[in-house]
């Protein structure tokens, strides 16, 4: 049973930066963030291979966000800066076999999430 724990969350403001962080069960799986506003569906965010030298980014996040990991401490981290308001929701950490894969019904493992708030 692979389990994953998010922290980090907060209440900011535009501008700022935030640093999510991912404790893992495990080191040998894709890690992968999504997130999800009020009343949208969850949205793929960024992901990183198991061994961490590969990532991938949804477009509007790119140049502001960089996954990383590190795989003696089975973690995974989501550092966040030029925080926008439009980046508040709930973040959350993923496990799987794939780092390409956006689709969150290809994740098998979950965390509980973290709330993030950007303020304007």
């Amino acid at each position: 049973q692979v389990q994953l724990v998010e922290s980090g969350g907060g209440l900011v403001q535009a501008g700022d930066s935030l640093r999510l962080s991912c404790a893992a069960s495990v080191s040998n799986y894709a890690m992968v963030w999504f997130r999800q506003a009020p009343g949208k569906e969850r949205e793929f965010v960024a992901a990183i291979s198991a061994s961490g030298i590969t990532t991938n980014y949804v477009d509007s996040v790119k140049g502001r966000f960089t996954i990383s990991r590190d795989n003696s401490k089975k973690m995974a981290y989501l550092q966040m800066d030029n925080l926008k308001p439009e980046d508040t929701a709930v973040y959350y950490c993923a496990a799987g076999t794939s780092w390409t894969l956006r689709r969150a019904e290809a994740y098998a493992y979950w965390g509980q999430g973290t709330r993030v708030a950007v303020s304007s």
